[in-house]
């Protein structure tokens, strides 16, 4: 009986690991060994990093948001205190979105957060 040199689905499994690895630097694109650590370590940035964009639109809403309370006289912390004091409920996306596009209608719920913030 012949032995198994598993000529096909070895060369298949390898080359896709290989062309996962293309772009990479060096040996990393090259050879099997390397490319595979790499491809793996490449997986864990992926599935981690996906979960860090969250936090960062988060920091850049609330950079932006404090921006634009800064302008109105107003620092963010109070600003959000003011707002829910005032029961206004806008997330920090559509706060940042309106800084950014709609000044008066953020001026507007910044009036609001500092008369709730006065009583």
């Amino acid at each position: 009986m012949p032995r198994v040199k598993g000529g096909t689905v070895t060369r298949q499994r390898r080359k896709k690991v290989i062309k996962l690895a293309k772009g990479y630097r060096g040996s990393k694109h090259i050879q099997f060994k390397v490319a595979k650590q790499q491809v793996m370590k490449s997986y864990q940035y992926a599935f981690r990093d996906r979960r860090k964009t969250k936090s960062n639109f988060r920091k850049l809403w609330i950079a932006r948001i404090n921006a634009a309370a800064r302008i109105n006289d107003i620092s963010y912390s109070k600003l959000m205190h003011g707002l829910k004091l005032a029961e206004i409920e806008v997330n920090r996306k559509m706060l940042a979105d309106l800084a950014i596009n709609d000044s008066a209608a953020f001026t507007s719920i910044v009036e609001e957060a500092k008369k709730a913030l006065a009583k």
